[in-house]
Order: structure tokens, then C-alpha cells, then sequence
């Protein structure tokens, strides 16, 4: 029986490999895209996680032509304005008033490409109620710095889960990566066995 191309992930978020390992779909490499994820003119959120995660998907298979490649991109959204990954305090702050006592929602966009090309991609939404936070509940989540880096500024699977009143959906999605949707995405490309 011949060998199973490699899983490359084109990502350089933990979470993501965590959870693909936990999944016991555990990627052979780990290729980051490192792309221009800035949002187009009216680019809506989930329109912006579904065009950068194909792109980053694109970006990597170009240069391991032999493998699977899997990529993600998660957007926060209030509405239709995407919240930022939170790179400050500040940023992290914002953001956090911003989703304090309401709903939001979370896109992910997952893509695929097989050794031969083909491609293959999801979005998926998760929507998320807050809670109202109170100025200590916002002092003490900056100050674990849980924040940094994430879409919208906040992390489910930490702190900011006791935020969280409600979720609908997939829950490892607003972690980073909804994995029934992957492996499913990756399964269709024929990655593995089923």
C-alpha cells in the first residue's frame, strides 16, 4: 500500500496543532503562510475568512506540491465589522467593550488542497453571547495577556471562557479551527481512510 502524502498545516497557531494532534490528525510539517491579511475595501467577515484562508492554503502548496495542505483563518465579528487580532492592550481592550454584554459571531474559513490540486473549502459560524464584563473582569483579562494575538481579543479556551453565556455551534471553531469540518474537508480530498 503506498504511502499517504504528508499533512503540511499553513499555520503558526498552536491551538490549531493542538487540536489536529488531540483529533489525532497530527500534521507531518508545519509551514506557516505568513500573508498579507489586511481586508479588502467592504470585504464582509466571512467573505475575509474564507479569502484568506484559501490563500494561505494556495500560498503553501505552492512550494510543497507533494502533500496535503490545510489552512484556517478566523475572523470575529459584530456584525459587519470585523474585530482586529488583538496585537495591544489597547486593541485587546477595545474589543472586549466592544463584545461586553452582546452577541457575536465567529467565522472560520478552512481550506484544503490535495497533492493533485484539487481544493477544497468551509466556512463555518459559530455565534457567541457575552456576558456584560465588568471593569475588574476586563482589568484582570488584560493583564493575563490571553489576548495577544487573538481574533477579537480573547481566547474561549482560556479565561474569556467564563464570558462566554452561550455558544451555537462549533466550539473548536472560536478556538481556532472547527476539526469535524477539516477532517471531513480533508476525508472528501481523500486524506486518510475516513
Amino acid at each position: 500500500m503506498p504511502a499517504l502524502p504528508p499533512l503540511v498545516l499553513a499555520s503558526a497557531s498552536p491551538r490549531r496543532l493542538e487540536l489536529l494532534k488531540a483529533a489525532q490528525l497530527p500534521p507531518d510539517r508545519v509551514d506557516p503562510a505568513e500573508i498579507d491579511e489586511t481586508p479588502l475595501p467592504r470585504e464582509t467577515p466571512p467573505a475575509l475568512a474564507r479569502r484568506l484562508a484559501e490563500a494561505k492554503a494556495r500560498a503553501v502548496a505552492a512550494r510543497n506540491a507533494d502533500a496535503f495542505v490545510l489552512a484556517a483563518d478566523t475572523v470575529v465579528a459584530l456584525g459587519r465589522r470585523a474585530l482586529p487580532k488583538a496585537e495591544s492592550r489597547e486593541q485587546a481592550e477595545t474589543c472586549l467593550r466592544l463584545l461586553s454584554g452582546r452577541n457575536h459571531r465567529v467565522y472560520g474559513g478552512i481550506c484544503a488542497v490535495a497533492p493533485d490540486g484539487r481544493l477544497g473549502s468551509r466556512l463555518v459560524v459559530t455565534r457567541v453571547a457575552f456576558k456584560r464584563l465588568s471593569d475588574p473582569e476586563v482589568a484582570a483579562y488584560l493583564e493575563s495577556q490571553e489576548w495577544e494575538g487573538k481574533a477579537g481579543g480573547y481566547a474561549i479556551q482560556g479565561m474569556a471562557g467564563r464570558f462566554a453565556r452561550s455558544l451555537q455551534g462549533s466550539y473548536t471553531n472560536v478556538v481556532g479551527l472547527s476539526v469535524h469540518e477539516a477532517a471531513a474537508l480533508l476525508e472528501g480530498l481523500g486524506y486518510g481512510n475516513g
